[in-house]
């Protein structure tokens, strides 16, 4: 399996707080047969000013730690990158990394406040060429019904989702379950990650949630989730190539109406006679 999400590097955000915690993380990632874990910090100006080069560095230090501890986990890097207006322009410039140097990247909403350009920071950086990942929307304490078919409209027109394991576990409440079973059920789920911080209270398990998801989508789209999906990302493939969630292929029993849903992007280049 492959974590696309991971606050594993020590002293660098809200993760692990030392070097012998992260590698406990480390430790229990590689048990649950984690062979690749994407060490994604925050970037959030004002409270955590990560960058590509600090990132880089204090992954490229980890991975020797890693390897001197003899355990057998692949470490890349990324960002869970918050929702700022120089969003797009630290993609271009490099500052802000993408997962594994891809198209692909972590698109982080705030956890308690509606952003006020979501739909328009998801256009322009479709529109750039990137592919944005949005980072555990089950878990938005402002997601409701009236804000759930922004993640519809999202997904349909080439944004993905991620839940995070934990939440599809029950790990993070009945709410965050409630929600993460709704978006399997209306197949717009692209991933699963583990969005670990610590190795007890949030640990990075992948397994659990797998095994959780097939309940609703059934093994083989359990296995995309954690596997499939996440190496295609690492392989920087376009989307186009890469097996859609269950609402794309028709096959979820809630996809009917995700499958027709269009949102700003779809309506923006369609054929106005169409429309």
């Amino acid at each position: 399996m492959i974590d696309l999400h991971c606050h594993m590097l020590h002293g660098i955000d809200d993760g692990a707080h030392d070097l012998a915690t992260a590698l406990a993380m480390a430790r229990v990632a590689a048990e649950d047969d984690i062979e690749v874990t994407a060490c994604t910090p925050h970037i959030y100006p004002g409270l955590y000013e990560n960058a590509t080069e600090n990132i880089r560095a204090a992954v490229e230090a980890f991975r020797n730690a890693v390897v001197e501890a003899g355990i057998p986990l692949e470490l890349t890097f990324g960002a869970d990158i918050q929702i700022v207006p120089e969003l797009l322009m630290g993609l271009r410039r490099g500052t802000h990394p993408t997962l594994h140097g891809s198209r692909y990247f972590l698109f982080e909403p705030p956890h308690h406040t509606v952003p006020v350009r979501f739909a328009e920071t998801l256009f322009d950086t479709l529109a750039a060429g990137y592919i944005p990942i949005i980072t555990h929307p089950e878990r938005l304490t402002w997601l409701d019904d009236d804000h759930y078919d922004w993640f519809l409209s999202a997904a349909a027109d080439g944004a993905w989702i991620q839940l995070t394991a934990g939440a599809v576990t029950g790990d993070f409440g009945r709410r965050a379950r409630y929600w993460s079973e709704r978006m399997l059920d209306d197949g717009i789920v692209h991933i699963l990650a583990t969005d670990s911080h610590d190795p007890e209270f949030r640990p990075p398990i992948l397994s659990a949630g797998r095994d959780a998801a097939a309940q609703w989508v059934g093994a083989e789209e359990a296995q995309r989730l954690v596997e499939d999906r996440p190496r295609a990302v690492l392989e920087d493939q376009p989307a186009g190539n890469i097996v859609p969630p269950p609402a794309q292929r028709g096959d979820a029993p809630g996809s009917r109406r995700a499958k027709q849903r269009r949102g700003w992007f779809s309506r923006l280049f369609s054929d106005p006679e169409k429309a």
